[in-house]
């Protein structure tokens, strides 16, 4: 009689745009660039919009956006008060994850 196998789910995986290594879904964070232009944090991973990934480091994050990685990918420009409060809000995430 055949075994039946257990098939266990592949985790969905993503490019960091900065260091562009190849990490499970969930352990990077999406920004996307909604429809009126607006940049945000994208905690579901679901909004609407044009959405690119960044390992949660800072270090990426400023990588990707001193080399206008994030913005090539959003296909939008992003101005440096928004890249602050990512920063912000992606060092939050580190401190209670």
């Amino acid at each position: 009689m055949p075994e039946t196998a257990i098939k266990k789910k592949k985790a969905p995986m993503r490019m960091c745009v900065a260091c562009q290594t190849m990490r499970p879904k969930r352990e990077l964070v999406r920004i996307v660039a909604g429809r009126d232009g607006e940049i945000s944090l994208d905690s579901t991973g679901k909004a609407a919009g044009r959405g690119a990934y960044l390992c949660r480091d800072t270090a990426c994050l400023a990588k990707a956006v001193k080399e206008k990685r994030l913005e090539r990918a959003l296909k939008s420009r992003i101005p440096a008060e928004t890249a602050i409060l990512l920063d912000r809000l992606i060092t939050e995430g580190n401190d209670s994850g």
